[in-house]
């Protein structure tokens, strides 16, 4: 019987019970979800009275509301009936147009009001002037305004707040403080608009001083704050403002905790994620990202092992964060592990995810698996097409990546300043100078793309790989910005490599200049004073070094084994396989000596003189411990792959060749400037390295 009565009261009932001459639209106001309004639109139009001025007018409004808002069938019902709609009408389907994201939509149905010569109110305005903001439609938002002033809406609160709001968002500053300061009544709406707005300018201070100004403040007032001043590095102002806030939502915390992290304030971040009742996904990114910004990758990839254990889904900005973390350790396992999850939970590669799988798998040693990455890609995008060529560049594979640019090129591809920085790295590691002149002049003359510092750093290093150090020095001398510290150690390695001591001095000189603490500046002068016979010059550079007190950066090599990372630094006596590796150092020494290897000991620091001791502290570099680890543990039908923080030296480049071809091992090994690939005693750099 329960059952009998609802429907006997229900909007579809009593429709059907009422003659059309008696029919009224507020008949329609018993509906209230979506359901319901369907079948009444549908008995509507099969009994015609869907040309009821009332009852398709009902029908509308219902469509629009937020708790129904299917805008298809709102816009049908205006199309069809209403020849001349009402100022009412056009106001509900704009405001749902804006709604729903679709304001260009929503722009168009306001000049279609114009054209039927009806004048929008005081409710149409705030709405297409939030269309033209979120469109960044400039143009259009200035001839609102301007439209706003000849209707007489210049006093109406709401009007100017909504272009207040505009203009901020399209980074108009002024002109949102002009139309702020002109209001007799300011609302906390607008207070805020502005307050954001300079924020996104970086304006900070000026937001700041808005703000002690308010009558009022809500959440959204001291939330914008503590964002602004974290985003542009015043984590100690943010945290001033974070404390005083009488109510702390999670968007403070995270703006927060991204602050510190950006200012490397690690603990801190910590600290304030330690002491959240409550985190969103946002938290989580935040932390991740900012463990990933600060090289802590370790970090980064057990938060997201305990993020999963929470049941915490990540989305492709967590996965961006931890492959990068991936691709900074070098841990191929784990980075097949995140591949395999990528692909299992149904993200997309096509896009970012794409771009960084081929970035960590070039940087984990394993180019095959980046080059898989991309073939698999149906819809390539230019950040995918440079992320590959960079990636074969690093591996010394430049053949290859010339091949690819090139092929990139053919197929209508328009590469970017990133892509040419790859395209000129592999030349430069593969010494193929013409090749790096033709590629610097193309970027240039055929795509107009303006040389950064770095462009002209890979130049100058093909240069001076290759020997064309006058050259070099012309093209920096020519350089329309500062060199930096990378362009001037590049001359000065030139130079050592080819025996310019002219050069070299040239080099060391300006190298002081920018980066006095260079060490690495001090050590390649002596060799090539070394080299020259000026012994009384290594004695001057020697006594610098003593004076400066300069300790060398602690050279250190990592090695990933079933799960875990294996790291060394010099000398390390640490590891519990301790006794075995030096033992295999023992072994590794006897085979190398049998093979008829010298010690090159010119890049050992020169405090150390005895002959012995030098030869002692090359055997004992970082490397060549991860080496005799692997040569442990690794199986021998899989590639031994190190990465160490500094450059190889010349005798570790010379001695990894060499147990390459002694153990008949694929040794792999990623230092600061490229990849070398050692088989068979020889390595992919070809010694341009």
């Amino acid at each position: 019987m329960q059952t009998q009565t609802l429907q006997h009261s229900s909007p579809i009932h009593a429709l059907q019970q009422h003659l059309p001459s008696r029919l009224h639209w507020n008949i329609l106001k018993f509906s209230s979800t979506h359901k319901e309004t369907q079948q009444l639109h549908a008995l509507s139009v099969k009994t015609n009275l869907i040309y009821h001025s009332g009852i398709s007018s009902r029908l509308l409004s219902l469509y629009v509301d937020p708790h129904i808002n299917n805008l298809h069938y709102a816009r049908s019902i205006f199309d069809r009936i209403l020849q001349h709609p009402s100022l009412v009408l056009y106001n509900l389907l704009i405001k749902c147009y804006v709604f729903n994201q679709r304001s260009h939509e929503a722009l168009t149905l306001f000049c279609d009001l114009l054209d039927r010569f009806l004048l929008p109110d005081n409710f149409t305005l705030p709405c297409v002037i939030k269309g033209a903001a979120r469109l960044g439609a400039i143009k259009e938002g200035k001839q609102i305004h301007g439209l706003v002033f000849k209707l007489g809406f210049g006093f109406d609160k709401f009007v100017l707040s909504s272009l207040v709001s505009m203009y901020a968002k399209f980074g108009e500053i002024d002109l949102g403080r002009r139309v702020f300061d002109a209001m007799d009544d300011k609302d906390l709406v607008s207070w805020n608009c502005l307050i954001d707005g300079y924020v996104k300018k970086g304006e900070v201070e000026v937001a700041m001083k808005l703000f002690d100004e308010m009558p009022d403040r809500d959440l959204f007032s001291w939330t914008c704050l503590v964002d602004g001043f974290s985003k542009c590095g015043k984590v100690e102002i943010a945290r001033e403002i974070f404390y005083r806030m009488p109510n702390r939502n999670l968007v403070s915390w995270n703006a927060m905790i991204n602050g510190y992290m950006k200012a490397g304030d690690v603990d801190s971040a910590c600290e304030l994620f330690d002491d959240m009742e409550i985190r969103d996904l946002i938290t989580w990114n935040s932390m991740i990202a900012g463990y990933e910004l600060n090289g802590r990758f370790m970090e980064a990839l057990e938060l997201l092992e305990t993020m999963l254990i929470g049941d915490v889904l990540p989305n492709d900005a967590t996965l961006v964060s931890a492959l990068s973390a991936v691709a900074g350790l070098a841990v191929l396992n784990k980075g097949r592990w995140m591949h395999s999850y990528i692909v299992k939970n149904g993200f997309v590669v096509d896009g970012v995810l794409g771009t960084l799988l081929i970035q960590m798998y070039s940087k984990c040693g394993s180019i095959e698996s980046a080059l898989t990455v991309f073939r698999a890609i149906s819809k390539k995008k230019v950040g995918h097409w440079t992320a590959m060529i960079v990636g074969l560049g690093m591996h010394g594979m430049a053949t290859q990546a010339l091949d690819l640019f090139n092929k990139m090129c053919r197929m209508g591809m328009k590469p970017t300043a990133i892509t040419f920085i790859g395209v000129l790295n592999a030349c430069s590691h593969a010494g193929l100078v013409n090749d790096g002149r033709r590629y610097f002049n193309m970027m240039i003359n055929d795509y107009g793309i303006e040389p950064t510092i770095e462009h002209y750093g890979c130049l100058v290093d093909i240069l001076c790989r290759t020997g064309y150090l006058e050259e070099a020095k012309s093209t920096i001398e020519s350089m329309p910005m500062r060199p930096n510290f990378v362009i001037w150690m590049s001359l000065l390695s030139g130079a050592r490599n080819h025996g310019n001591k002219d050069i070299g001095e040239y080099a060391a000189n300006n190298l002081i200049k920018v980066a006095p603490d260079t060490i690495g500046c001090y050590v390649v002068l002596s060799n090539i004073y070394a080299a020259a016979g000026q012994w009384d010059k290594v004695s001057e550079v020697r006594e610098m070094m003593k004076k400066r007190g300069f300790r060398k950066d602690p050279g250190s090599s990592s090695i990933e084994h079933r799960g875990v990372l294996h790291e060394f630094v010099v000398g390390d006596k640490s590891h519990p396989q301790t006794d075995e590796i030096h033992s295999k150092l023992s072994e590794m020494r006897n085979k190398l000596k049998a093979a008829g290897h010298v010690p090159d000991t010119t890049q050992v620091l020169l405090c150390i003189e005895d002959q012995k001791e030098k030869e002692a502290e090359l055997e004992n570099h970082s490397e060549r411990l991860a080496i005799a680890f692997g040569l442990i543990n690794v199986k021998s039908r899989s590639p031994i792959r190190i990465v160490k923080n500094l450059r190889v030296c010349n005798d570790c480049h010379s001695v990894t060749k060499l147990l390459s071809g002694i153990y008949n091992r694929e040794i792999i090994v990623r230092d600061n400037s490229r990849f070398h690939h050692f088989k068979n005693g020889s390595c992919s750099c070809k010694d341009f390295w």
